[in-house]
């Protein structure tokens, strides 16, 4: 579904990514773990087309899109959720997912469906985003995504900041996407055990350079706690 391949990406003249290749599984999800400067958001951001490599490839189901601009892969499928919970503050709930939902042809159908997966979001229908709690925020900001019925979804650290009982919802609804088929999901998480509990394959960045990879599921979790305690 989509693959990185060998991709070199910095920032001015720093190189952040060293090599990196990484396969999202079609239908599956794929987990990237690593410390604070590891990389991992810039591989999402060079994965939806906010950073260009230096080299290197990325393809969504076998088509180069190296060189397509963001909006050109989010009409192939794409979509991201980076990190911070990010929404229209000023917008209602609703408002916030209606945007997104305007002219698409499944638009109300779509914000159904993403309500099913939140139905907290629901009660919260005509309060300002910005009066959301950060959990509530970032189940608005996946939501958000969801509704554009993408085939690939990019999140970055989903479960980063929020409380422990929101974290439990987002965790469920990610494993929920990843099995019910039809999306393939690139997470960027630092709890091993969810991540690897939701992946079918992992990989372990250290300074832009995969250190470790291989399938996911609890049994792995003890892998790349070594790989990350190294």
């Amino acid at each position: 579904m989509l693959q990185i391949d060998d991709v070199r990406v910095g920032y001015h003249r720093s190189t952040v990514l060293h090599g990196v290749s990484v396969r999202v599984p079609r239908d599956g999800v794929a987990a990237v773990l690593g410390h604070n400067g590891a990389g991992k958001s810039t591989l999402l951001r060079a994965a939806v087309g906010l950073l260009p490599p230096a080299s290197g490839r990325v393809l969504l189901d076998g088509e180069d899109i190296t060189r397509r601009r963001p909006h050109e892969r989010v009409a192939r499928g794409m979509a991201y959720v980076p990190q911070g919970q990010q929404s229209f503050p000023h917008l209602t709930t609703a408002e916030n997912l209606q945007l997104v939902a305007d002219g698409r042809r499944r638009g109300r159908e779509a914000i159904a469906e993403a309500l099913d997966l939140f139905p907290a979001l629901r009660a919260l229908a005509g309060r300002r985003a910005g009066l959301l709690s950060g959990g509530q925020r970032q189940q608005l900001a996946i939501a958000r995504a969801l509704v554009t019925e993408p085939r690939v979804l990019l999140l970055d650290e989903p479960t980063e900041g929020i409380q422990p009982s929101v974290v439990a919802e987002i965790e469920e609804t990610v494993l929920s996407l990843g099995a019910r088929g039809g999306l393939s999901v690139l997470l960027v998480e630092q709890h091993v055990g969810f991540a690897v509990r939701a992946a079918g394959r992992y990989y372990v960045l250290e300074a832009g350079r995969v250190t470790s990879s291989g399938e996911g599921g609890q049994g792995a979790e003890r892998t790349v706690r070594e790989a990350l305690s190294v």
